[in-house]
Order: structure tokens, then C-alpha cells, then sequence
């Protein structure tokens, strides 16, 4: 039983665990310029456990036709976004002009307390119609001690995305 211990231990879901992130998009001088279409999500290395956290999209258009181009986001859209349920209920919002924006996303909600010890990464791809495209990924480990703030840097579409986890 003392062997077993520490594997049920490994295998029991995280306490709650906080994450927000701010993400930075440039302001980019072009004839035409739209507003990015944007996913934010974390997986872990075999990308068995992919959680969704942020879906930026124009989700209002007649006829569900912001939809349509959701498949540019080729690399969320290949890892989970072909099979969601649009609308998704807690991650889908409106595309956002040049800016910072600030989120905290609900651990409960999402089902981020399911995820069990490892190391996982943070994704956010962001692809504009006349435009182009970037992914920016990250990687942690769960459970943290104490709060760590990660950060990465765009070069066109993203600038600096602050990923902070706390306990």
C-alpha cells in the first residue's frame, strides 16, 4: 500500500490553481487593418488534456459567418476547435482592437483543477483576415508552490503576453 501512495498522490487532481494572462496586440500601421481573430488554451505534453481558455472571434455575425473563419487558427483549430460547440459558453468573446487586455480565467469553470501534475504549455495564436498569423507558446509545470509570472514576446500579430499562475 506505502507504493501506491505516492501514485494515487500524482493522480489526484490539482488544488485550485489561478491563471491570468495579459495579452498585448500591437497596433500595426496597414492600409486594412481587422481585428485579430484569437485563442488561448493549455496542454500537456502528449496533448491528452487541451483546455480551452479564451476564444476572440466575431461570434455575432449573421448566419454564424464569423464562424467560418475559425479554421485559420490552424493550430487551435487542428487540436480542438473543430470539435467544439460554438458558441462555447466561458471562452468565447468579441475580437478586441490594439491594446492590453487583462483576464482571469475561472479555474472552476474551465476545468482546470482537473488537470493532474506534469507539465503542460500555454498556446495563444492570434490570425487577422489580410493579415498574418503567430503562435506563441510557453511551458510550466503544475502544481506551483508559490506564483510564477511567465512571459513571451510576439513579433506581428502579438506583442508581450504575461502568463501568471498562482497557487
Amino acid at each position: 500500500m506505502k507504493k501506491l501512495l505516492p501514485l494515487l498522490v500524482l493522480s489526484l487532481p490539482l488544488s485550485a490553481a489561478t491563471l491570468e494572462a495579459n495579452v498585448e496586440l500591437p497596433k500595426l500601421d496597414v492600409a486594412e487593418y481587422h481585428a485579430p481573430y484569437l485563442a488561448m488554451w493549455i496542454q500537456n505534453q502528449d496533448r491528452s488534456q487541451i483546455k480551452n481558455l479564451a476564444l476572440w472571434y466575431d461570434h455575432d455575425k449573421a448566419k454564424d459567418k464569423g464562424q467560418e473563419w475559425l479554421k485559420d487558427l490552424r493550430q487551435w483549430w487542428r487540436r480542438s476547435g473543430r470539435s467544439l460547440s460554438l458558441p462555447a459558453d466561458a471562452i468565447t468573446g468579441a475580437t478586441k482592437t490594439a491594446g492590453s487586455y487583462q483576464m482571469s480565467f475561472d479555474s472552476d469553470a474551465l476545468g482546470l483543477n482537473d488537470l493532474p501534475a506534469g507539465e503542460y504549455q500555454f498556446y495563444i495564436e492570434a490570425v487577422r483576415e489580410v493579415g498574418g498569423r503567430e503562435v506563441l507558446s510557453v511551458s510550466f509545470t503544475l502544481p506551483i508552490d508559490t506564483a510564477q509570472t511567465l512571459n513571451i514576446q510576439g513579433e506581428k500579430e502579438l506583442g508581450r503576453i504575461d502568463l501568471t499562475i498562482k497557487p
